[in-house]
């Protein structure tokens, strides 16, 4: 089983805020895997994937939304 974490863990074990943590989700850079209770879960390996991949692509100059674009094509390559 893939270890799943919440949003609070995220906010703590990766330092980013909580408000850049929903941002990211509602763009789709990050995807919640479910819920328990109120709290949406995340696959741990995934988000730290992604949170590596978000901030290397920032440090090159990568707009959010540039990013979205190069994930969503990503995706699409994969299928």
């Amino acid at each position: 089983m893939t270890a799943k974490i919440t949003a609070p863990e995220i906010v703590e074990k990766y330092n980013i805020s909580y408000q850049t943590l929903n941002h990211y989700t509602n763009l789709g850079l990050l995807t919640s895997d479910g819920r328990k209770g109120f709290k949406r879960l995340y696959l741990e390996s995934e988000v730290k994937k992604r949170l590596e991949r978000i901030r290397k692509l920032k440090d090159k100059g990568y707009t959010l939304r540039a990013m979205v674009d190069l994930f969503n094509s990503t995706k699409k390559k994969k299928r």
